[in-house]
């Protein structure tokens, strides 16, 4: 049910009506009325309310985690440098991403090159790896540096009996082991194999450590260019099933300001 809105032309006629009326009336004479005096009362007094002190804005906090990750790969360049191992410990790090692969080509070994070019350098990472054949022939994980234009470079494998440093010659189409100057580079793992490994490069001279300890100092050739690019890599055993497989993890590269 709707409202009906007044007709405002029917209002008007209305009130001129009552107008009429209302002036042919008496009115009364107006009585007397006192005005009340306004009382007196307490206007409160302002007070100085204080301001606020101004908040302090919030500061950025260090990441802990990254600064104490930070003062872990000082501290091993400290410790490197320390042992002799490296000339200097000014140097800048770079993490790497994890490394995974596979590899069933008995006596054959694949890598992949990282965009470093460095001479000297230490390259560290937790190494673990496996066989599908338990008695396989030497395999296991490994670094290439020094890698050339033609792809002459050295290789260094952790494999579960020996550290094996191979040096490749393209010109002859094979690997051959370079000799230790110093260490036995012999060590002991069962499949699945796990290991701490590190490798240090300093002029002449390549450092091998497993699990922190140098297990083999090498002396490299000095007529081969030494300045090259860096690499991750796999040595089989086995053509069988997946073959070897090896995986890197704490993957971190140093490098010396200016090298």
């Amino acid at each position: 049910m709707q409202r009906k809105t007044p007709n405002p032309f029917l209002s008007l006629i209305l009130m001129l009506i009552l107008v009429s009326v209302a002036c042919s009336t008496s009115a009364p004479p107006p009585t007397s009325t006192s005005t009340p005096e306004p009382t007196t009362t307490n206007t409160a007094v302002p007070t100085n309310t204080p301001r606020p002190s101004p908040t302090p804005r919030p500061t950025k906090t260090p990441n802990l985690a990254a600064t104490q990750r930070t003062e872990e790969l000082n501290a091993e360049a400290q410790e490197y440098f320390e042992k002799g191992y490296l000339a200097t410990t000014n140097g800048r790090f770079r993490e790497l991403e994890d490394f995974t692969d596979e590899w069933a080509q008995l006596g054959w070994y694949q890598w992949l090159s990282l965009d470093n070019k460095v001479s000297d350098f230490f390259m560290s990472a937790h190494f673990e790896w496996d066989s599908a054949y338990r008695n396989s022939d030497t395999s296991g994980c490994g670094f290439i540096f020094a890698i050339q234009p033609n792809n002459d470079h050295y290789a260094v494998f952790l494999d579960r009996s020996e550290v094996l440093f191979l040096v490749t010659d393209t010109s002859v189409g094979y690997s051959k082991p370079v000799g230790k100057t110093r260490g036995t580079g012999r060590i002991k793992f069962d499949y699945p194999a796990e290991a701490d490994f590190t490798l240090i490069v300093k002029g002449a001279y390549a450092y091998v450590l497993v699990d922190g300890e140098v297990v083999g100092e090498y002396t490299l050739s000095q007529s081969r260019p030494m300045r090259g690019n860096l690499g991750l890599t796999i040595l089989s055993g086995t053509n069988k099933d997946y073959g070897t497989r090896c995986s890197m993890t704490d993957l971190h590269l140093w490098i010396p300001n200016g090298g």
